[in-house]
């Protein structure tokens, strides 16, 4: 990987936001647009799927968690093999292919007649959005100035966090007022946009690095050979706080696959289209803050209050009876696992061997996609039994979890490894 530390002589360091090179520029802006369209298509249908299933095929709780579990296993995928793959085949093209698959899959939903077609779908659709989003994401590396990737990658940040108030709040508004119909066309029609937008995007050096890159793979190939190992795929410094974040992920899935149905059992629709509003929103405010805090005073002084204010949520969230209880949960999720997260993916940064931050950061939404992915068809499976109220408690013990889980794995070492992490 390229050395992107950068030299300043001594007394020269000018601020980089007035006079370094420029970060907004034409090709920034629209792969962040792009990105931006991808998740909220995405997010459309993600809040809406366990609804489409349960009245369109008549499907159990658990078959709709399903739904939700095959489209973030077939990401999870594809995130794997477009890290691996997209310098081979061309970053703008992996790009290009991931986005016609993701809208040739949302048309496909109109043609899918019965649960295992529309699991197909579910899979090839959510490995079209793996795709995209993971190669939106590393062109964008390719496109900040290394002078201001700090700020440039806050600032595309942004794009996620933006789609994922605006897509669930229009999707549970949509999929009352126009049906998964409705939903579908307005994902088709975003896609497109996405599509079109990505003619006007100019990659660079995508044809080089491709080329160099198949070069390299077939000297290593005819001149070593050698199995894969585990160490290839994940990264062992990543996989403690990685572990965690499995567990975590399992929490946070039971939010979005099932807040839906919840809250329409237990008339609360009408506040629960501003629920995820209010989640985004708190996770937005409070970042600065809790990323100072993680720089000044270690990890633990964030992580700790984010588990407590995690489960908090999911209690509130499954004791709601009015609206204003069902908000409070979602601005108790924003700030508990907005906060777990940005502080997790920190810490694997700041604990990443030189060389290792891409496999690093893999780890660790490998395994939180992972957790997200599988535990909606088997909490889902426990909505007979438990309810929706029940199934939010069962998720509470499990991020409660995770509090002795990170202390064994990492808490109780941070003092040992402080002077160590100091140097990333």
């Amino acid at each position: 990987m390229r050395d992107m530390r950068i030299k300043v002589p001594a007394g020269s360091i000018k601020s980089s936001a007035v006079d370094g090179p420029k970060l907004w520029t034409k090709d920034f802006t629209v792969d962040a647009l792009v990105n931006f369209l991808v998740y909220f298509a995405h997010y459309l249908v993600l809040v809406t799927i366990a609804v489409y299933v349960m009245e369109r095929f008549g499907g159990s709780a658990g078959e709709a968690g399903l739904a939700y579990g095959v489209y973030i296993i077939g990401g999870l995928f594809a995130r794997l093999l477009t890290g691996n793959r997209i310098d081979h085949i061309g970053r703008k093209r992996t790009l290009v292919a991931g986005l016609v698959l993701f809208l040739a899959a949302t048309f496909s939903y109109f043609i899918a007649d019965s649960i295992p077609a529309l699991m197909l779908v579910r899979l090839l659709h959510g490995f079209g959005w793996g795709v995209a989003a993971t190669s939106t994401g590393i062109i964008v590396a390719h496109l900040i100035p290394a002078e201001r990737v700090g700020e440039g990658t806050g600032y595309y940040a942004l794009s996620v966090t933006l789609a994922s108030a605006v897509g669930p709040l229009l999707g549970m508004m949509m999929i009352v007022s126009a049906g998964f119909t409705g939903v579908l066309v307005l994902s088709s029609v975003l896609a497109t946009f996405a599509l079109v937008a990505v003619c006007f995007l100019k990659v660079p050096e995508a044809a080089r690095l491709a080329k160099s890159a198949r070069s390299a793979a077939k000297i290593a190939t005819t001149t070593r050979p050698r199995r894969p190992r585990a160490s290839a795929f994940f990264e062992p410094s990543a996989l403690p706080i990685s572990i965690v974040s499995f567990f975590a992920g399992i929490g946070v899935a039971s939010v979005f696959s099932f807040l839906t149905p919840y809250v329409q059992s237990i008339d609360l629709a009408s506040a629960g289209e501003f629920f995820f509003m209010v989640y985004a929103a708190a996770m937005v405010a409070t970042r600065p803050m809790t990323g100072r805090l993680f720089d000044l005073k270690g990890e633990n002084i964030v992580m700790y209050p984010s588990f407590a204010l995690f489960v908090l949520g999911l209690v509130v969230l499954a004791l709601a009876g009015d609206g204003f209880m069902l908000l409070l949960a979602g601005a108790l999720l924003g700030v508990g696992y907005g906060t777990f997260v940005s502080s997790s993916q920190a810490l694997v940064v700041k604990r990443a061997p030189a060389g290792h931050l891409g496999l690093a950061t893999s780890t660790f939404f490998a395994l939180i996609d992972f957790g997200s992915g599988i535990s909606p068809s088997i909490l889902g499976l426990l909505v007979p039994f438990a309810g929706y109220r029940g199934l939010y408690l069962i998720s509470a013990a499990i991020v409660l979890a995770c509090i002795p889980l990170y202390y064994l794995l990492h808490g109780r070492k941070v003092q040992a490894a402080r002077p160590e992490l100091r140097r990333y």
